[in-house]
This record gives structure tokens, C-alpha cells and sequence, in this order.
């Protein structure tokens, strides 16, 4: 008994490569045995390796018997070693399973998938962005990375999780930064002093401009006096973190309602959302293109950030507009096509 544990002791550690060549030799070697002591049994080989196989597996199938003594001894044999090898196998693969699950929890996976979301640096502001992504796109896959030590939301199957500091080379290529389809950047709150959460805003930023240029870049800034620091490195957009609150209180209290309409614009999950919508060529000024989305039961807002366009509606639409419309999911799906 004492020889056996010792045996199997030696081969968990072995490579799951080395286990698997060594069942495979054992496999094969044993139906070669299998068929040389019995074969009036068997008839041919391919009989031999499947009473192998389901003698291992289970106990056989009474399809196939040993009949001779050595055929019998053979058999007791495969009882013995053959079923303790494949619940080597079995053990193994329930050891791997667990580990990657270990791996995930603890951040130390690659991930390996493309056109995905980055968002950095975990507080309650990034669980709302996860909630909100997957609202507007419920297949996207998300991948969160900061210094906690633990996935934050090890449930979610499409979310991810890197460990470690996000303005590395090596955690931003962990999380496939070169196929990320936007990245947000989100303040680090365990930090007391705005200006080095901005600091260390920008220093993940410019990792992310030098490592991927083309990739959508979204920053959270603390203090606006703060963004020009950023002019030397391509940012997409900023987000000022308490402006946009302390603007939003102040309406909130002066024009009642005023909040929930904006909420409503924020949030994919309640009321009318903002979309962008490919240009029409029967559209040859913004008057049209209003009046067309009006009939559909969509209202025209802006083209790119201007919100001007209800006073230039005569004015022709540019060949490299961008426009926007205020509408529900349903119509924009319909003038989407």
C-alpha cells in the first residue's frame, strides 16, 4: 500500500503532458497484452483497446470476458492500476479547473479575447459602469484591472480581472490592451490627494496612448485645472468627477425635474437613451435630417458636440457629421436598419 501512495505521489506531480503520454502508453500497451493472451476473445486489436478502455472506466460491459488464467490475471491487474490511473487523470483535470478558477479570482489570468471594455481601478463609480455596459451591450466582455487582490465580481462570467498597477506594460498587455475596444480610466479613490489621483490618472493614460494609440480612451479627472496636463498625450474624453455632481445637485434644486431628465440621457436602463446614427445621403441639411427623425419618433440633438444644429438647420450636412438623436431603443434600432 505504502508503495502505491508513494507511486501516485510521483505522478501528481508529473506535467499533465507526461501523465497523458504515460496513460496513452499504458492504454495501448495493455490492449496490445489484452489481445496477445485472449485472441479468439477479441478477434482483433481494436477489440482489445475497447475492453481496455471500458474495463478502466468502469468495470466492463460483459460484452467482452477474460477467459483464460492470464487473461483473468491481466484483468485483475487493470483493475487495480488501470481504474487508479484514470482517477489520476479525473484528479488532474479537477485540479486545473480549480486552479484557473484560483488564477481568475486572484488576477493573475491573461485575458485572451478581443473588441473589449477596460476599465481601471475598481470603486462603486466602476460597478455602475459594469452594469451600465452590459445593459447597452449585454455580450460584451469586461476587464477590470487594479491592486486589490481579489476579482470584485467573480460571479459575472463576462467580467475579468487583472491584479496589478494598471501603468504597467505588462498588466495593460495581460488584459490585451492592443484589442480592447475603449479603455476608461476611473480615479483612484484610495488615494487622499486630488491632485495625485490625477497624477496617477495621467501616468496610466500615456501607458495606454504608447502602448495602444488607436484605442478609445476615457479619463476621469478630479480637478480641471488638472486636463492640461494631459494635452501632451491623446485622450478621447475627460470626465470631471464631482463637477458633473455638484452641477447636477444645483439644476436639481433650481429647476425641479431637471435631474431626472438628465439621469434618464445617462442611463441606458431608464427612458430614452442617446445614440448615434449613420448619415442618411437623402439628408442635405439638418432640417431634413430633423424632420425625417421627427416622423420616426426620434429628436435630432447634435452633431458631434454641437448642440447648435436647431439654429442651422438650413446649413448643409458635412460629409464627416457624427450625428445624435434622443430616442428609445426600439426606434433607433428601426432608423439604424
Amino acid at each position: 500500500m505504502h508503495f502505491l501512495l508513494r507511486i501516485s505521489t510521483r505522478m501528481m506531480r508529473l506535467r499533465k503532458q507526461s501523465i497523458g503520454l504515460i496513460i496513452l502508453m499504458f492504454i495501448v500497451i495493455s490492449a496490445t497484452i489484452a489481445f496477445v493472451l485472449e485472441p479468439d476473445t477479441f478477434h482483433n486489436w481494436f477489440n482489445a483497446f475497447y475492453w481496455v478502455m471500458t474495463t478502466m472506466a468502469t468495470v466492463g460491459y460483459g460484452d467482452y470476458f477474460a477467459e483464460t488464467i492470464g487473461g483473468k490475471v491481466f484483468t485483475i491487474f487493470l483493475y487495480i492500476f488501470g481504474i487508479g490511473l484514470l482517477s489520476l487523470v479525473i484528479g488532474k483535470i479537477i485540479d486545473s479547473i480549480a486552479e484557473m478558477q484560483r488564477r481568475r479570482g486572484a488576477g493573475t489570468l491573461s485575458f485572451r479575447g478581443g473588441n473589449h471594455v477596460i476599465l481601471i481601478n475598481w470603486s462603486k463609480k466602476t460597478q455602475a459602469a459594469v452594469e451600465e455596459i452590459l445593459c447597452y451591450l449585454p455580450e460584451c466582455q469586461i476587464v477590470i484591472i487594479d491592486e486589490t487582490g481579489r476579482h470584485p465580481l467573480e460571479y459575472m462570467d463576462q467580467v475579468h480581472f487583472i491584479s496589478g498597477d494598471a501603468s504597467s506594460d505588462e498588466i495593460l498587455l495581460k488584459a490585451n490592451i492592443l484589442e480592447a475596444k475603449a479603455a476608461i480610466v476611473f480615479g483612484d479613490t484610495r488615494i487622499d490627494e486630488a491632485s495625485l489621483i490625477d497624477g496617477k490618472s495621467l501616468l496610466i493614460a500615456s501607458s495606454i496612448e504608447r502602448i495602444a494609440p488607436k484605442v478609445h480612451s476615457t479619463v476621469e479627472i478630479m480637478q480641471e485645472k488638472n486636463i492640461r496636463n494631459f494635452q501632451h498625450i491623446h485622450v478621447n474624453e475627460f470626465v470631471l468627477s464631482h463637477d458633473a455632481i455638484s452641477r447636477l445637485a444645483v439644476r436639481s434644486a433650481l429647476q425641479e425635474g431637471n435631474s431626472e431628465v438628465i439621469t434618464q440621457l445617462l442611463s441606458r436602463q431608464h427612458g430614452d437613451d442617446i445614440y448615434e446614427i449613420p448619415l442618411n445621403v437623402a439628408w442635405k441639411t439638418y432640417g431634413e435630417a430633423f424632420q425625417d427623425l421627427l416622423l420616426q419618433g426620434a429628436t435630432l440633438l447634435s452633431d458631434r458636440n454641437d448642440l447648435s444644429i436647431n439654429r442651422k438647420l438650413d446649413q448643409p450636412i458635412p460629409t464627416e457629421a457624427r450625428l445624435y438623436i434622443v430616442s428609445d431603443d426600439e426606434t433607433y434600432r428601426r432608423i439604424k436598419g
